[in-house]
């Protein structure tokens, strides 16, 4: 097995690590609690892995996909603590699934060997439980291969070597060759790509740069939530560079910047320094964090929330090598214009109520 997916991560809910040549696999791991009472592996990775039903983990287990310390168990083991457990090809993207779809791709930049696209806020990435149409991989199967894919496709998620959340906006990578997208996971494994994002928080950042190094993993009892795990005893290790580049009285604007990626990684690490993301309704900053919560105050900032119905987060740069001529790419994606209202604001009602 060729190590090559191991900067996925968490990035795609289930973690990505191994691939064999041209074949990929979907990877969701756990290291069981000390205090994990006795239950099937079954049942447990049905309550674990979102979209994964009973009789298609057992199919797995079946299989040989899952994986407790190394050694291939029965549906019925009963899993202990400290068991280390990995799950192979459960919920892989079926091709036979996914339907082209025409849209309107606001290419950023495209040769014979890559595509960059700004992706708009409140497009799913990739087609998964609940959502098999109408994302960005159905628009790009659909601009690259027309109304019916190759019968025999093999690139892994139509060329996607990354992803970013289905609220957040800005830059994904896609490769367009099997070539070009080994090249690209290699780079993204080995942490060479730059990925920078642009983000509005509550509260005034005191610190004009600095960093948040903290595991993140599922949260223990919302498989749905990541949350931050400051022991190192579980999760991933994850780390996050920030810059403040405005302080606008109750939020500031930052800059983020990726060393790892793990699913909600910005957003959860933001939390975790105490500065929730404006507008991250997952996350708690859909209401006031920061302000005295008076009348006037309270519908300006309700106006806002109006305004951008999402976290305000935006992959705003990526520097990478060209797979092929291995040339230095550098790429930004225009903000959003419910960002930009938002961010100007803010800043007119800072030069009012200062």
């Amino acid at each position: 097995m060729e190590e090559n997916k191991d900067f996925l991560e968490d990035d795609w809910q289930e973690e990505e690590d191994e691939q064999e040549e041209n074949e990929a696999y979907i990877r969701y791991e756990v290291r069981i609690d000390k205090k994990q009472e006795a239950l099937r592996i079954d049942k447990f990775l049905m309550q674990r892995i979102e979209g994964a039903t009973r009789n298609k983990i057992q199919q797995g287990i079946e299989n040989g996909a899952v994986l407790v310390n190394g050694e291939q168990v029965k549906s019925n083991y009963k899993i202990r603590p400290l068991d280390h457990i990995i799950v192979y090809d459960i919920k892989s993207v079926d091709y036979s699934i996914i339907h082209p779809e025409k849209m309107n791709l606001e290419i950023i930049y495209e040769d014979e060997e890559i595509l960059l696209i700004n992706k708009p806020a409140g497009l799913v990435v990739h087609p998964g439980s609940g959502n098999p149409n109408n994302t960005l991989v159905n628009g790009v199967a659909y601009y690259l291969f027309g109304e019916e894919l190759p019968e025999d496709l093999k690139l892994d998620r139509i060329g996607l070597v990354h992803r970013i959340d289905k609220d957040t906006s800005g830059l994904i990578l896609l490769a367009k060759t099997e070539n070009a997208l080994k090249e690209l996971v290699k780079q993204f494994k080995a942490r060479t790509v730059e990925r920078k994002y642009l983000a509005l928080v509550w509260g005034n950042v005191e610190e004009d740069s600095g960093s948040i190094e903290v595991n993140i993993g599922r949260n223990l009892r919302h498989r749905k939530l990541m949350d931050v795990f400051p022991e190192a005893d579980y999760g991933k290790y994850a780390k996050t560079y920030y810059e403040t580049l405005e302080r606008l009285q109750y939020v500031s604007l930052l800059s983020f910047q990726l060393e790892t990626g793990r699913t909600h990684q910005i957003r959860v690490h933001a939390k975790y320094m105490g500065h929730t993301l404006f507008g991250d309704t997952t996350y708690g900053g859909d209401k006031i964090l920061k302000g005295t919560i008076y009348s006037k105050y309270k519908q300006f900032v309700d106006n806002n929330f109006k305004i951008l119905k999402r976290q305000a987060l935006h992959a705003l740069e990526l520097s990478f090598n060209h797979p092929s001529t291995g040339e230095k790419m550098h790429f930004n994606a225009p903000i959003p214009e419910d960002m930009t209202t938002v961010i100007d604001n803010w800043r007119e009602y800072t030069k009012v109520y200062k």
